[in-house]
Order: structure tokens, then sequence, then C-alpha cells
């Protein structure tokens, strides 16, 4: 079996009124220690595009002021796993990340939306603790049945109806 992966640590400031929810980080965002890391994903040009700012063109660090400013968080659903490669389904033994802690964590969390299916999962569990959820399209390139085009308008609808 493969060994255990460790995610990455939540990107959420006390002012947060939205959390992009994934499911575990990618081969490529793993080695990179960065959310969404892999150069194809849609993730950044996708807030770029909602936002009007050349996230891409930033630094890691710079685009992570840049959420924290605007009161959006991430964080995945899964602590840590068993995985070969990078698709969700080959997600194994996985572990939560403490969910139930969100409201402690961001008081002003207005909705959590869930990027994809796998981590769209945990949607009763989040709205269990009174938060809005939505499912959002996956950001990944592996989502090559929807369009930059239409991801871009149903994150565009999600991040209007958190105010961001």
């Amino acid at each position: 079996m493969t060994e255990r992966l460790q995610g990455l640590p939540p990107v959420i400031a006390r002012h947060c009124r939205l959390l992009i929810l994934g499911s575990f980080p990618g081969v490529a965002s793993l080695q990179a220690q960065q959310y969404y890391g892999h150069p194809r994903n849609h993730f950044w040009p996708l807030l770029g595009a909602i936002w009007g700012v050349d996230l891409v063109a930033l630094s890691y660090r710079q685009r992570l002021a840049e959420l924290r400013r605007r009161g959006l968080g991430l964080w995945d659903v899964y602590a840590s796993c068993r995985r070969e490669g990078s698709l969700d389904q080959a997600i194994a033994e996985a572990t939560f990340n403490d969910l139930a802690s969100l409201r402690r964590r961001a008081p002003s969390l207005r909705m959590v939306a869930h990027n994809g299916g796998e981590s769209a999962r945990a949607m009763r569990q989040v709205a269990a603790l009174g938060l809005e959820v939505r499912r959002l399209p996956s950001s990944s390139p592996a989502n090559a049945s929807w369009s930059f085009e239409r991801k871009l308008a149903a994150w565009g609808a999600a991040f209007e109806q958190a105010g961001l």
C-alpha cells in the first residue's frame, strides 16, 4: 500500500465569509505545498477572472494574501489519506479534517462551496453546522466536461451570493 499522505493546513482568516472546500491536494500541490498547485488546474484563473486580478502572475504568498483580504478561505475535506496519483477516485483510508471547527475558526463564515463531487460528499456534515453549502464544478483539469466559461459562471454565482 502507498504511504499515508498529509494534506495542507487551512487558509482561513477569522473574517472569512466563503470557504472553498476541496477533497485532498493532488501530487503537484503536495510537492509544491500549495493549494491548487497544478498549472492546468482552473482554480487560480477562475478566481482571477471573478475578481479581475491576475492571480497566476502573483507569488503563492501574494495569492493567499489576496484571498484573505477578500474574505475567502481554502481547506480540504480530508486531512490525510492513501492515494496513488491525483484522482479523487483513488483516495483510500481518508481521515477527515475537523470541519466542526469551522464556526470557531471563521465566525463570519456564510457559505461553504465544495470544489467537486468528492468534497461534496461532506455537504450534509457542513450543512449541519448551520452553514449554507453549495457544490461547484471541480476546478480540476480532470473535469473536462465543463468548459472554463461554464465553470466561471457557476463559481461567479457562488461568489456573488457570498458577497465576494
